[in-house]
């Protein structure tokens, strides 16, 4: 026996089966294949991508929708903030686990910008709260600059 003849199948019944699967297969791979898969937005990110909204200085006061898609973005923003200051933290944690405490100044640049990006956190996020919103945080910015206006930058006050 060659090698074609044991591949061929005699079996009557597994032949039908084998054409009813191609006969149900063969029009969906091809649809999948020349239609779906060339029109298919490719991209390198698994995430899904939101449009910048209005922020909540450009809603108008009795606009509901513009308030809502406000605050998501402003709990998106707050998420992903908060995502990044915990992966400075973990690199500057991981530093200090792998080069040991008493090596610590290859370690000093990650700690600087970790308490660089933490005190950016603050100054945008804290003190809002669990149930901080768009307006609670645009209401802190303006009193913020308010306050830096009549006494001057925190900063150059301390240091």
């Amino acid at each position: 026996m060659t090698k074609d003849e044991v591949t061929e199948d005699t079996n009557a019944y597994r032949g039908f089966i084998k054409a009813l699967y191609r006969t149900i297969d063969g029009p969906v791979t091809y649809f999948r294949e020349k239609v779906v898969e060339p029109n298919q937005k490719k991209y390198p990110w698994y995430h899904q991508k939101f449009r910048r909204v209005p922020t909540i200085d450009q809603c108008y006061d009795d606009d509901v929708v513009c308030d809502f898609e406000a605050n998501a973005q402003f709990k998106r923003d707050r998420a992903v903030d908060s995502e990044i200051l915990g992966i400075l933290r973990q690199r500057y944690e991981d530093c200090m686990v792998y080069e040991r405490p008493d090596h610590a100044k290859q370690c000093k640049p990650l700690w600087d910008k970790y308490k660089e990006s933490e005190e950016a956190w603050f100054i945008k996020y804290g003190d809002l709260g669990a149930y901080a919103d768009a307006r609670k945080a645009y209401m802190k910015q303006k009193h913020r600059m308010v306050w830096e206006k009549r006494h001057g930058r925190l900063s150059d006050l301390t240091g």
